[in-house]
């Protein structure tokens, strides 16, 4: 028996290799379609808890810049965009193509450019399965098994864990933040996806400095679970250069998104 187990552990690993889109090299035991169905019940129980905005103007503003993000998705997938009323300046984004917006984000990012830089860095959380990443270690550490099926369940410490690992664990008093490697991955992929949609990326380093400046010594939600500081400003303006090209065709090709 002991025999086996070093190729039968040979064979997980390999099956695990996966490459992200910036060619970093990944560790994912998750099938797509487990994280997808956890993504859309998780989606589905935070609609029923938490108050929402819908039909107003600033849903339909929030949904026009979603809607230019992710149709430049290179996917088949069908997303879905709730805005939450909640004063912190917040979004996220969950396998199964699910995107939520705090109102508090929209007095932080002054424009539709601004909410795109937002809202193209959280689905690059999903594109790069961000989330299967860390769920995948927790399944080769503890017992993964117990927390999947924690969400079918009523509140519990497991059910807090895995809405922190899918990445919205602050409404649920577990927040465990993105790792900076995840960050950075968001933050590249984000910009490419909102200079593709037409939206200019140099807001993407003005909406950081609002963030920054909105908390004083306490800085918003979003800052809390997302790590940001210079560095990081100066991570995007370094890759501003990649994206600009891709910007001046997106509205040579007519994409010039006008959400408000």
């Amino acid at each position: 028996m002991k025999r086996l187990a070093l190729p039968a552990l040979t064979v997980l690993l390999l099956a695990a290799c996966a490459t992200s889109p910036l060619g970093r090299q990944q560790f994912l035991l998750l099938p797509a379609a487990e994280m997808d169905q956890m993504g859309v019940q998780a989606y589905s129980e935070m609609k029923q808890e938490q108050p929402t905005v819908s039909g107003t103007k600033e849903a339909r503003y929030v949904q026009c810049v979603a809607n230019a993000i992710t149709a430049v998705v290179d996917s088949d997938q069908q997303w879905e965009v709730t805005v939450f009323k909640d004063d912190s300046a917040n979004a996220f984004a969950l396998p199964g193509g699910k995107i939520g917006v705090h109102t508090g984000l929209l007095k932080v990012a002054k424009n539709q450019d601004q909410l795109a830089a937002v809202i193209g860095h959280e689905v690059g959380h999903v594109i790069a399965q961000h989330s299967n990443e860390r769920m995948s270690i927790q399944y080769a550490t503890q017992t993964g098994t117990q927390l999947v099926a924690a969400l079918a369940g009523g509140d519990s410490a497991e059910k807090q864990t895995l809405m922190g690992l899918l990445g919205v664990g602050a409404q649920y008093g577990v927040q465990l933040p993105f790792s900076r490697k995840h960050e950075a991955e968001a933050d590249v992929v984000g910009l490419q996806l909102m200079a593709e949609a037409g939206f200019n990326p140099e807001q993407s380093v003005d909406l950081w400095r609002n963030m920054a400046a909105a908390g004083g010594s306490a800085p918003p939600e979003l800052l809390s679970t997302h790590p940001s500081n210079e560095t990081r400003i100066q991570g995007l303006q370094a890759r501003l250069p990649e994206v600009r090209p891709i910007y001046q065709q997106a509205r040579a090709a007519g994409r010039r998104p006008n959400c408000g």
